[in-house]
C-alpha cells in the first residue's frame, strides 16, 4: 500500500476520532446540585450561573441545576443535602460553612465545591487550604479574620463606644470569641446576643439598649441573612450604629459593611466547577482566599440614627450610598 495513502488515512482517523470524542463532551449534559441556607436564587446565584455559561455550561442546554434553599431554617440542611446526594449530581456548589457540613455528612465521593466560607480547616471540612483533600475544595471568606478590623471601624465611627453587642446563632462561638479578642485589644466589651428564631429580635434589641451598647456587630449566616431586613431596621430604631458582612447588607440599610468581593468568590466556583469535570480532584484543587475587600457606608442610615462619619473614614470607603 503506498505510504502516502496510507498516511491520509491514518491522519483522517485520528481526526475523525478527535472530532468524535470532542462531539461527544460537547453533547454531554452535566447535572450540578446547588445547597443554600437562604431563600432563593438571588444575585449571588445568578453569578455563579452567569460564570458558568461564559465557560460553555448552559443551564438548559447541556446543564442542569438542581436548586435545594432552606429558607434560613438550617435544621432543613441535612434533609436538602441527602435529596442532592441521591441525584448522584457531576459537583455539588454550596456557600457558607453550614451547608458544607451537611453535605460532608451526606457524601464523600461527589465533588463539592464551596464559595465564601468560614474557617474550612478550623471546622474539618478541608485537611489545609493548600491541600484540601477529600472531595471539598472552594473558597474562604475569612471573615473571622476581619471581625478586627471590623471593630477599628465602629471605635473610628463612634470614638466613645465602649461597649458593642454582638448578635449571632448559638453555634458560632468562634466567632464570638475571636471578635472578644480583637475587642479587648481596642479597649472594647463584646456583648453577645443569641438569637434563634424572629420573635426574638425585639427582646434581643432591648436588652442591647437597657444594656447600654454603643454600636452592634451583626453575624453573617444564613439565618440573620434571611431576615438582615427587620434587623436593620431595629437596629435604625434604636439608633445603634450597625457594622454588616457584605454588601448586600448596606445596600438594605446597614450603617456600614466590610467584607471579600463576594462578587469575584462566586464567580471563582464556575472555574472550579470546570476544572473538576474536566477531570481535576477537589483534593488537588487548593482552597483559594479572597484578594479584595469592599468598605461601604451608608449616609442614608447615618443621617437616620443621626450619627456623622468622619471625612478621613468616608476617604477610606469604596462604595458610599447618599
Amino acid at each position: 500500500m503506498n505510504k502516502k495513502y496510507l498516511g491520509g488515512l491514518l491522519v483522517g482517523f485520528f481526526l475523525a476520532n478527535a472530532w468524535f470524542v470532542g462531539a461527544q463532551q460537547r453533547a454531554k449534559t452535566y447535572r450540578i446540585g446547588y445547597l443554600s441556607g437562604e431563600g432563593g436564587i438571588d444575585e449571588r446565584e445568578e453569578t455563579i450561573r452567569l460564570g458558568l455559561r461564559e465557560l460553555g455550561y448552559i443551564d438548559g442546554q447541556n446543564l442542569v441545576i438542581e436548586w435545594r434553599f432552606a429558607k434560613g431554617d438550617t435544621d432543613r440542611l441535612p434533609e436538602l443535602a441527602g435529596e442532592l446526594v441521591r441525584l448522584n449530581p457531576d459537583v455539588i456548589i454550596t456557600a457558607g460553612t453550614q451547608p458544607a457540613r451537611a453535605l460532608k455528612n451526606a457524601t464523600t465521593t461527589i465533588p463539592i465545591v464551596v464559595a465564601s466560607a468560614g474557617d474550612l480547616v478550623g471546622r474539618g471540612l478541608v485537611a489545609s487550604l493548600a491541600r484540601p483533600g477529600g472531595n471539598i475544595t472552594g473558597s474562604t471568606s475569612i471573615s473571622l479574620d476581619l471581625n478586627g478590623k471590623r471593630l477599628e471601624i465602629l471605635k473610628e465611627i463612634v470614638p466613645r463606644a465602649a461597649r458593642v453587642a454582638f448578635l449571632h446563632q448559638p453555634h458560632e462561638k468562634d466567632e464570638l470569641s475571636e471578635l472578644e479578642v480583637a475587642a479587648r485589644a481596642l479597649g472594647l466589651k463584646i456583648q453577645p446576643s443569641e438569637v434563634q428564631q424572629a420573635n426574638q429580635f425585639q427582646s434581643a434589641y432591648a436588652a442591647m439598649a437597657r444594656d447600654r451598647a454603643d454600636a452592634l456587630v451583626i453575624s453573617r449566616n444564613p439565618f440573620t441573612n434571611s431576615h438582615r431586613k427587620a434587623l436593620i431596621d431595629l437596629a435604625a430604631k434604636h439608633r445603634l450604629p450597625a457594622i454588616c458582612d457584605g454588601t448586600a447588607w448596606t445596600n438594605s440599610g446597614c450603617l456600614v459593611s466590610y467584607a471579600q468581593n463576594r462578587t469575584e468568590s462566586y464567580r471563582r466556583v464556575a472555574v472550579l466547577v470546570d476544572k473538576i469535570l474536566k477531570g481535576t480532584k477537589p483534593a488537588d484543587l487548593p482552597v483559594e482566599q479572597p484578594m479584595n475587600f469592599e468598605f461601604v457606608i451608608n449616609l442614608k442610615t447615618a443621617k437616620q440614627i443621626g450619627l456623622a462619619i468622619p471625612p478621613e473614614v468616608l476617604a477610606r470607603a469604596t462604595k458610599i450610598i447618599r
